[in-house]
């Protein structure tokens, strides 16, 4: 009974911590490869002032710069963008957007997390071929084909206005995303805002456990040229607070399974120490000392644990793999209204938080009812055998 509670207690731990942890990533990887990549690098001043003079941010000479960063190590590609804000219209009413141009076919590496629901992506051939988010076509009641008009102010102050055709319809893990975002071919922004520069360049790296690294590595050299950089958790608060909340939650789950094995594990080893109050009493009554009792009830515990523990670790793995072959079909999180396949990583710290979690909770079941036998009297601890 105490192996089988200590098994199914850690098992659980590690299905739970593994299910959390891909939930984590998987949030992570949607926010980077659906708009903001691993690293983005802009003028300094950008994101502080940039939303109310963007005109005075534009990197004049943005090839370089993309020069410079791909050949840094760990970077996979780089590509440049162009934000602006406007009116999209239909023909018969408005719709306030934020818009971005970008390099398609760079884009089509990094954005393996938009869907395209109707149409297709943009292509290096669409001179003026536009992208609109799900929530700005069904505002617009906006098909791919459609044509529409884009009236935005340049960097000098006028305004200009150019016609576009809907090539296709995305949609993110994002709802407000997808209902103010289009996103246009970066030389038809360039030419809509009469301008040649970029706001952005988006760093594409090869893993993304490289992107605190990669950035260090950057970072003194791109100030020193008037640049700064964010990575993507510096740009996604919404990540952060979601780390926070599951951290928490699993935290909470790691005390609740603990305190319940502490329980369980407890229940059982009394009732198999209490069956040996006899034994214990003629170990005593023979010159055994209490601490030597004590000790061996302790031992016994921690070895059960042990045991447990390893079985505990070789189930939960197991159970995380094959649970993992099928996958688990997840709702859409909140803010968002795409849903998508979860698993169970089996993570190494979690594996070993478990296994720890396994022992710690025999050991310390063991030590309330270690104590009271070890300091029964020897004649009663005889007389429990009668």
């Amino acid at each position: 009974m105490t192996l089988a509670s200590i098994v199914l207690g850690v098992a659980a731990l590690i299905l739970a911590g593994g299910f959390i942890e891909d939930t984590i990533v998987e949030t992570g990887e949607s926010m980077i490869r659906s708009s903001t990549g691993h690293l983005q690098v802009t003028r300094q001043g950008y994101w502080q002032y940039g939303a109310r003079s963007p005109e005075k941010y534009l990197m004049e000479n943005p090839e370089t710069l993309r020069r410079e960063l791909v050949v840094a190590p760990g970077v996979d590609d780089v590509m440049l963008r162009i934000g602006f804000s406007g009116l999209l219209g239909n023909g018969r009413t408005d719709w306030a957007i934020v818009g971005e141009g970008v390099e398609p076919a760079r884009e089509k590496r990094l954005a393996s997390y938009i869907t395209v629901v109707a149409g297709r992506r943009l292509i290096d051939g669409d001179a003026f071929g536009m992208m609109i988010g799900q929530g700005v076509a069904k505002a617009l009641k906006l098909k791919p084909g459609d044509p529409v008009t884009l009236l935005v102010s340049t960097a000098g102050g006028a305004t200009n206005l150019l016609e576009f055709q809907v090539t296709g319809v995305f949609q993110t893990f994002s709802k407000d995303y997808d209902a103010r975002v289009v996103r246009i071919p970066l030389a038809a922004a360039q030419e809509l805002l009469a301008t040649p520069g970029a706001h952005t360049a988006v760093v594409l790296l090869k893993n993304t456990v490289d992107t605190n690294r990669v950035a260090r590595s950057m970072y003194d050299k791109l100030s020193r040229q008037g640049y700064e950089m964010k990575t993507w958790v510096e740009l996604n608060s919404f990540y952060t607070q979601t780390v926070t909340l599951y951290r928490q939650q699993f935290g909470f789950l790691v005390v609740i399974i603990l305190a319940m094995l502490l329980m369980s594990v407890s229940n059982t080893v009394n009732m198999g120490i209490f069956e040996r109050a006899s034994e214990f009493g003629t170990m005593m009554a023979l010159g055994d000392h209490s601490s030597h009792v004590f000790s061996l009830v302790v031992i016994e515990s921690f070895w059960l644990g042990l045991l447990g523990a390893l079985g505990g670790v070789v189930v939960g793995i197991a159970l995380a793999k094959a649970i993992s072959l099928v996958g688990i079909p997840m709702p859409p999180p909140p803010n968002a209204d795409q849903g998508y396949i979860s698993h169970i990583l089996v993570v190494p710290k979690v594996v070993v938080l478990s296994f720890i979690v396994g022992v710690v909770a025999a050991v310390l079941a063991s030590l309330k009812p270690a104590r009271t036998i070890s300091r029964k009297p020897i004649a009663e601890a005889l007389r429990e055998g009668v």
